[in-house]
């Protein structure tokens, strides 16, 4: 209602503040900077009490602060970081940001300014600053490797932002560079997400490991082998319409709703199997196309890809889904169909256990697959949107306390920054009222998720120079309440890691301290009395 928005707008506002604070005791150099680099900019952005807000457009090396030495490490960024915050003078923690640059690729990737920093690296690290820690924005050079990770060793924390598929496009290893990762978090660094973060929550057998969570579904099934694979789906599909997914593909790709051409289901799981030559029409959630095929043609695309025996296939995909086996990812995922999917998806966008905005997702008429680009109708919705409440329920109250257990991650945090996409799993007829109300999750997506309100920052082929400068105010608020906020989770989960227990002696000295403190404020002893007390249990 209006009260949530005017609760909302509050909130971002005083985040914009809090995030200008600091800004108000630099001097005219940052105004001079700004002006000679972007002279629009001093009049795009609000003055603030005490100094200029376009002033955090300037270098952060305008004030003093220690931060970690990466003077050894390859300056990648064109120019100095415009638009960080200056780095606090006594930092609660040092934390890095770290990014890469592909060569080659125009701009150094789809996901990058002019400046050669991600569009949205800016705001996630002026919200680690803003909570008082510093954050330091570093790219991973491959040929520098070993000399970067000895670098990481002086941070606190590292926040990983590298679209997946990035460093081993940019000649670098993938697994080389998680392996250093782990080996940094042995030595007690937090690392946001990590690399089993990524791995657990992003592979479409995740949806196995919370099957018995309210967002889940009892009959969702994992195959890592052909063998299973035709026995579990030759079972499952002669029972209810499927959905396939492979765990590597994106955007859909390799993500298929399959139903039995002739309808034939069984009344109960288990009653019979498909044979071979049984027709499934099957629709691909990448861009909606359909194709016709026998279940012997898609076993053999899923397992050995376009082979004389799977016939013709239109998908841009190329199938061996199964290629490698669980280790290398290789896997299918086997849940049952929803039918409402055709009513879109919700996704929810989260920082740690907070969740910050809800998407509707509705596929354009006649499709099931809401991803981007096909049409689809996205409508925004506050966290507390009454139309998902009992989601919004389930999700936060019931399964996300033990989440990350459940996806076989006890001693990790939430990510700092992730979605959730779910789908109504009422089996009714779309369109009609539901008779239950239980959304299911479809995916879960840890790496790299941008922030959507930075967006105009990155470089494409009509905007070569975009920039921060380029983000609108209004978003630019949006931005930095996100990051801001994941400061703050971030502040939280480094305070709790570093904090040490006190021994049983000294928790004895602490429980008897603060029962002759309650006892004083509660009137049962004086303060002289209870000074004479403390006095007595410190023997002074």
């Amino acid at each position: 209602g209006r009260s949530q928005v005017h609760r909302e707008t509050l909130q971002r506002g005083m985040a914009f503040r809090a995030a200008f604070r600091p800004l108000r005791s630099l001097r005219a150099c940052g105004a001079r900077f700004v002006s000679k680099q972007h002279p629009a900019a001093l009049m795009a952005v609000p003055m603030v009490s005490g100094g200029l807000a376009a002033s955090m457009m300037m270098p952060s090396h305008c004030a003093e602060s220690p931060l970690v030495d990466v003077s050894s490490l390859m300056k990648v960024a064109r120019t100095d970081d415009v638009g960080l915050l200056p780095q606090p003078t006594n930092p609660k923690y040092k934390t890095a940001l770290v990014q890469i640059y592909v060569a080659t690729q125009p701009f150094g990737g789809s996901d990058k300014s002019a400046t050669g920093h991600r569009y949205d690296s800016i705001s996630i690290a002026n919200g680690m600053i803003a909570s008082g820690m510093s954050c330091q924005l570093l790219h991973y050079v491959p040929s520098e490797h070993e000399e970067f990770f000895k670098v990481l060793e002086g941070f606190d924390a590292v926040v990983v932002r590298c679209n997946p598929g990035q460093i081993n496009t940019a000649g670098g290893n993938q697994m080389k560079f998680d392996d250093s990762m782990r080996a940094l978090q042995k030595k007690g660094m937090q690392v946001w997400p990590s690399p089993d973060v990524m791995k657990n929550m992003g592979a479409k057998d995740a949806l196995c490991k919370i099957a018995d969570l309210a967002i889940g579904l009892p009959d969702t099934l994992a195959y890592y082998s052909a063998d299973t694979l035709a026995e579990g789906f030759k079972k499952t599909m002669a029972f209810q319409p499927r959905v396939i997914k492979q765990n590597r593909g994106s955007s859909g790709e390799g993500i298929w709703i399959i139903k039995l051409k002739s309808g034939n289901y069984c009344k109960n799981f288990g009653d019979r199997s498909c044979s071979a030559d049984e027709e499934l029409e099957m629709m691909e959630a990448c861009d909606n196309h359909a194709e016709t095929h026998t279940v012997a043609e898609f076993l053999e695309f899923c397992v050995n890809g376009r082979t004389s025996k799977s016939g013709k296939w239109d998908t841009i995909g190329t199938g061996k889904y199964l290629e490698g086996g669980k280790e290398a990812g290789g896997q299918l995922v086997d849940q049952r169909f929803c039918p409402r999917i055709v009513e879109g998806e919700v996704r929810m966008n989260m920082i740690g256990d907070t969740c910050t905005g809800i998407i509707h997702k509705k596929p354009k008429t006649g499709g099931i697959s809401a991803v981007g680009g096909t049409g689809s109708i996205y409508t925004y919705y506050s966290p507390d949107a009454p139309e998902f409440a009992t989601l919004m329920s389930d999700f936060t109250k019931k399964d996300l306390p033990t989440l990350m257990s459940n996806l076989d991650l006890p001693n990790e945090p939430l990510p700092l920054w992730w979605t959730a996409d779910f789908i109504n799993s009422d089996p009714g007829t779309p369109g009609t009222p539901c008779t239950i109300d239980k959304w299911i999750v479809g995916e879960f997506n840890c790496s790299c998720v941008g922030i959507s309100k930075c967006l105009p920052a990155y470089c494409k082929a009509d905007t070569p120079n975009a920039s921060f400068f380029d983000i609108p105010v209004k978003d630019l608020m949006e931005a930095m309440y996100l990051g801001n906020l994941m400061g703050q989770k971030a502040l939280r989960i480094l305070d709790v890691s570093n904090y040490n227990a006190p021994s049983t002696s000294a928790a004895d000295v602490i429980c008897r301290i603060e029962g002759i403190i309650g006892a004083v404020a509660s009137g049962v002893l004086s303060e002289a009395e209870g000074r004479n007390i403390l006095a007595k249990l410190f023997d002074v």
